[in-house]
């Protein structure tokens, strides 16, 4: 497992996942426009029930700085459904079981969890640029209070 951590000039890696429907997202698909990018470990788990609420509670001024919002885990896509109702989340949650597109963007790899070495999702955040390149990537982000300071770093 490499660690290829992508860094702010670096091409955002492409990707087509599908999404809690099962129809095709692709990051292409949101060229021209600023887009979060964000990995997280698993749905309907505390931490990442918190982070997205987060996204969700702040997406009208992310939006309305023009910035959208993509999620990304291992989980299939009928989990992915029924987190999204459970918080009434409002963005695309990605489904990627086969974690190619986690590897690709150095969010999955070797990581401490209670003091121990384990191999996971790493949580991590990028900003893509309307360029497709990336404009911030944060690894090991916390759950808590993550958008918050990510809407102060963007001046959102």
């Amino acid at each position: 497992m490499t660690d290829n951590r992508l860094n702010p000039g670096d091409a955002a890696p492409d990707f087509t996942l599908p999404d809690a429907d099962g129809n095709d997202v692709s990051l292409a698909d949101y060229r021209g426009r600023k887009v979060i990018v964000y990995f997280y470990p698993a749905a309907s788990t505390p931490g990442c029930t918190k982070q997205a609420c987060d996204f969700r509670d702040n997406l009208a001024e992310l939006g309305g700085a023009g910035i959208d919002v993509i999620g990304i885990s291992p989980d299939k896509p009928a989990k992915l459904a029924k987190f999204r109702d459970n918080e009434a989340l409002t963005f695309p949650l990605l489904s990627d079981p086969e974690k190619t597109t986690l590897q690709a963007w150095g969010a999955f790899g070797e990581k401490t969890m209670y003091g121990k070495k384990v191999t996971g999702v790493i949580r991590s955040t990028f900003l893509v640029g309307a360029d497709g390149k990336i404009e911030v990537a944060q690894y090991n982000v916390r759950a808590t209070g993550h958008v918050a300071k990510l809407r102060r770093d963007l001046q959102v």
